[in-house]
């Protein structure tokens, strides 16, 4: 399968709807929030891995970095690699494609006055709402 078709299949395109693209969004917060210090945890971990500019601009307000599969594999390490693709339901080999198209999207939506909330903890429901639907994002969406 590829990275496309599982966007598919993520994004709702199968008889069950969303849910897909729900999980996976729902996957990126939970894993920033259970990161010690949140979304700032996270940040000094893209630092220590040489690609702190990269979150950076995802926080900022202006436009944000690109990451590569392989850098946010690196970044993220095997394991947590391992576990993520485990909770959303993909291949390891898969997971780190998906999010690096979908976590600089839920950290743009979770700072949209360019600061990361003083707890480091991204709010769900405002995510979600800001981001609507990722179909948009990935060509998916109408016209």
């Amino acid at each position: 399968m590829s990275l496309l078709d599982t966007f598919g299949s993520l994004l709702g395109q199968s008889p069950e709807g969303g849910g897909g693209q729900q999980a996976l969004i729902s996957t990126a917060l939970e894993f920033v929030n259970n990161q010690p210090g949140g979304l700032n945890g996270l940040i000094q971990q893209f630092k220590d891995k040489g690609a702190g500019d990269i979150i950076s601009s995802w926080v900022s307000n202006g436009e944000n970095q690109p990451i590569s599969a392989d850098a946010l594999h690196s970044v993220l390490g095997s394991d947590t690699v391992t576990n993520l693709a485990a909770k959303a339901g993909v291949q390891p080999d898969q997971i780190t494609g998906l999010l690096s198209q979908i976590l600089p999207h839920v950290v743009n939506a979770a700072t949209p006055t360019g600061e990361v909330p003083a707890e480091g903890q991204l709010n769900a429901t405002s995510v979600l709402g800001a981001l609507g639907g990722l179909e948009s994002l990935f060509g998916k969406g109408k016209a």
